[in-house]
């Protein structure tokens, strides 16, 4: 269902893969709200993904560009101010990739070439993109930048080994830039943290299959799904959250908010002499 919520902006979207990708599906839901906006990804992961599809279907232009690298963002800024007519309203960074985790190097055995690539990025890229906005003043005034985190910036996490890291520093990047940008220009700042979701991307994650039938367990209301983040993201970028800056909004269905549950506890003890243990009801 439409609301309208984005009805006149404009945005640039990062990060859409496949139709698996939550940028994707933020992509979808920004297009049936009413917003028109730009598409981006390297070239390799254009060559590789299905984002024509998702472009044609979104009456969207697929510019091409390496986050990390800032002439590259400079020319994607530049292109889809031209494109949309003036500045954007919102921002989506859904970007993130470990060389470590592809390569299954543990956390005490890192390789620091790979370590360095991973925070360039998945946490850098986040600060090249909203500086350079800022010094093209590309972004409307009550617009919004959301990126997309996880829990693993405040918790460990089994198997997400340097990525707990850049998503760290990717929270920290978003209140001193939240900071400076509410300041100075009343536009708002935020990351998402979102329960783990079965992306293309998440999918490389050393036990995610445990890992989201624990949290699924652990959460009162169980994970949440890519369209459900979609829509999150959707209200995050509207002008219902105008006041709404410099945080770290937890999207998992109450697992932040968690120790234990009846339903893990259950499943827990099925592995445990449970003689010995007392009746749970």
């Amino acid at each position: 269902m439409s609301y309208n919520l984005l009805k006149g902006k404009k945005g640039i979207i990062f990060g859409a893969l496949d139709n698996k990708s939550i940028a994707w599906k933020v992509a979808e839901r920004a297009h049936e709200e009413g917003a028109i906006f730009t598409l981006t990804n390297t070239p390799s992961a254009l060559r590789f993904g299905e984002i024509d599809q998702l472009a044609e279907k979104c009456n969207a232009v697929v510019i091409p560009a390496d986050a990390t690298n800032v002439e590259d963002l400079e020319n994607l800024v530049k292109k889809s101010m031209e494109i949309l007519g003036g500045k954007v309203d919102f921002i989506l960074h859904s970007i993130g990739m470990s060389l470590n985790v592809r390569k299954k190097r543990v956390y005490n055995d890192l390789k620091y070439e790979y370590f360095a690539k991973t925070l360039d990025i998945s946490a850098l890229s986040f600060h090249k993109l909203l500086q350079t906005c800022y010094k093209l003043n590309a972004i409307s005034e009550w617009g919004s930048v959301v990126a997309l985190s996880y829990i693993a910036a405040q918790r460990v996490l089994y198997g997400y080994n340097d990525m707990a890291d850049a998503k760290a520093l990717l929270e920290s990047i978003a209140r001193s830039f939240g900071y400076i940008y509410g300041r100075e220009r009343k536009i708002r700042v935020n990351t998402i943290s979102q329960s783990p979701t079965r992306t293309t991307a998440g999918s490389g994650v050393k036990g995610v299959d445990g890992l989201m039938d624990f949290t699924e367990r652990t959460s009162p209301l169980g994970n949440a799904t890519a369209e459900e983040c979609a829509n999150f993201t959707i209200a995050m970028f509207s002008d219902l959250t105008k006041k709404v800056t410099m945080q770290n909004i937890y999207h998992d269905g109450g697992f932040s908010g968690m120790g234990m549950s009846l339903r893990a506890m259950k499943q827990y003890n099925k592995g445990l002499n449970t003689d010995k243990l007392p009746e749970i009801e």
